[in-house]
């Protein structure tokens, strides 16, 4: 339940979000609901002494009412921040711009989390030490709320004109066929990676006997795999499209979630180099999806797009959590024993979402390269060696050294 309050969030602030936007300009309605998640977290620091520890039931109710605020003030924060920086970032360059912008981030998740790690484990897991991550954190978003106020964003061309209203925004919504087929795409991949995605984290603790801090160490190394292929994914981006960049890196990193069914105490070290490969092949996906969607949403329902598309995706991501404990908690006898549980339930990821790909590649995507072009690509070797971080190899250049007559 936990898990799925944030995609109820996400679900709740299309009934809010889009009027919101028609009373001020996005980056306003940005930067309101970002401080108000702020002050959220600050309520929590400020409370967490407080919380019922003689009652699980308790505070566990506790705990999921101030989620499920504080998740509904980050949805309304996440779609008018997506609005707002389609109004100004170029569409020339939003791959190239994104995947530089999402490699910083990719750095500094992984500074935060060795740094709220060692800070936790030092201070041997006290509310004092959870309370000075919580308020270094709010520290350091004071500071990135006054940037983004003071940004000098200008929108990079004259706005339509808005809509009257809901149901003419409606109707724009229900022509736009491309963008109806790529929120369908949206709820099946939601659902392939919330269903089991959660228990993931609960394999790697409970049935392979990973510690904390090695499943630190593994999600560290996806996200410096990410930060690393992350440029390499915006050019392809930039050059062939979004759509046929999206489906090869789907098709890498899916193929890789096979092996998950054959993980097991003996081999769990493999984890360190498949989280490594997630994190370098999935960059492109995610990327992909952010930029593919600002590419498709009606100019003239911009904002009830966003909030859509978020939706609806939201809703199916909030239910698959559910039935993915439920189906772990009643898997047959027959499947073999604990183990053998998540290897069978982990095959439903990687299928689901490969079969996702076909709705994908139906998205008509303005300007994009045929799927056949980006695979041709990937075979040159610079461009494979800079999706896999191996640039300062492909930057070489090879010549001929006739003085000497040998290679180089």
């Amino acid at each position: 339940m936990l898990g799925s309050l944030p995609f109820v969030g996400n679900f709740l602030q299309i009934f809010v979000s889009p009027f919101l936007m028609r009373w001020r300009p996005p980056k306003s309605v940005t930067v309101a609901a970002a401080t108000l998640h702020m002050l959220s977290w600050v309520a929590l620091g400020l409370l967490l002494p407080r919380i019922p520890r003689g009652s699980a039931h308790e505070a566990a109710l506790w705990i999921l009412g101030w989620f499920f605020v504080s998740s509904c003030f980050g949805a309304v924060a996440g779609v008018t921040w997506s609005t707002w920086i389609e109004e100004w970032v170029p569409r020339r360059i939003r791959g190239k711009f994104f995947g530089r912008r999402n490699q910083i981030l990719q750095f500094s998740a992984v500074v935060f989390l060795m740094a709220s790690g060692w800070v936790l484990s030092s201070w041997e897991y006290s509310i004092a030490a959870f309370q000075a991550v919580i308020f270094a954190s709010v520290f350091l978003r004071i500071f990135s709320l006054r940037w983004q106020w003071i940004s000098p964003t200008r929108p990079h061309r004259p706005p339509p004109a808005a809509r009257g209203s809901f149901r003419e925004q409606a109707d724009v919504l229900r022509r736009s066929r491309s963008f109806l087929v790529f929120v369908a795409f949206g709820a099946v991949w939601s659902f392939a990676t919330n269903c089991f995605g959660p228990f993931y984290t609960v394999f790697m603790f409970d049935r392979i006997g990973f510690s904390a801090l090695d499943v630190g160490v593994v999600t560290a190394l996806s996200q410096v795999g990410g930060a690393f292929s992350l440029p390499a994914w915006g050019r392809l981006l930039d050059r062939y499209g979004n759509k046929p960049v999206m489906v090869l890196s789907l098709i890498l990193w899916q193929l890789s979630m096979f092996l998950w069914c054959v993980v097991n105490p003996g081999n769990r070290a493999m984890l360190y180099g498949l989280w490594t490969w997630i994190g370098a092949t999935s960059a492109g996906f995610v990327l992909g999806q952010f930029t593919i969607g600002l590419r498709l949403i009606p100019v003239e329902a911009k904002s009830l797009a966003i909030g859509f598309n978020l939706a609806v995706t939201s809703l199916v991501a909030a239910v698959a959590p559910v039935l993915g404990g439920w189906v772990l908690s009643h898997a047959p006898a027959r499947w073999g024993g604990p183990l053998e549980d998540y290897h069978a339930c982990f095959v439903a990821q990687p299928i689901i979402a490969l079969a996702g790909a076909f709705l994908l590649l139906r998205v008509r995507e303005p300007a994009a390269s045929p799927f056949s072009t980006v695979v041709g690509a990937m075979r040159n070797i610079r461009t494979l060696g800079g999706v896999l971080g191996l640039s300062f190899l492909v930057n070489h250049v090879f010549t001929n050294d006739r003085r000497r007559g040998d290679g180089r």
